[in-house]
């Protein structure tokens, strides 16, 4: 499936609107996790098990926005876009969204 961050996608023509759809992720790091962390936020830098944590649940957003797309009959999702938050001291949320369409032809 084309998923684009774009209104248009060169080449096509949108020929039905199906309407919004999106994919939420929520992630708790572990224990061990936070206090690796921890430990690195007293140095500064990059905190990697956190950015490893949100690549991977943007990576699982996109799969289920992708797969609620899908089951609306989409062929391609246009602008796409990620937001996030904090769920409490712990806890992340990704959602990817956009809007569900069909293009005419469709992306190869």
């Amino acid at each position: 499936m084309l998923v684009v961050t774009t209104e248009n996608v060169p080449g096509h023509q949108v020929r039905h609107v199906l309407g919004q759809c999106f994919g939420v992720v929520v992630r708790s790091r572990g224990l061990g996790g936070n206090i690796a962390a921890s430990f690195r936020s007293l140095f500064g830098g990059e905190i990697k098990e956190y950015s490893q944590m949100l690549e991977e649940a943007r990576r699982h957003a996109l799969d289920r926005l992708v797969s609620n797309a899908t089951l609306m009959g989409a062929n391609a999702v246009v602008m796409m876009r990620f937001d996030s938050a904090e769920l409490g001291q712990t806890m992340s949320e990704i959602v990817a969204y956009g809007t569900a369409v069909i293009l005419d032809p469709p992306p190869r």
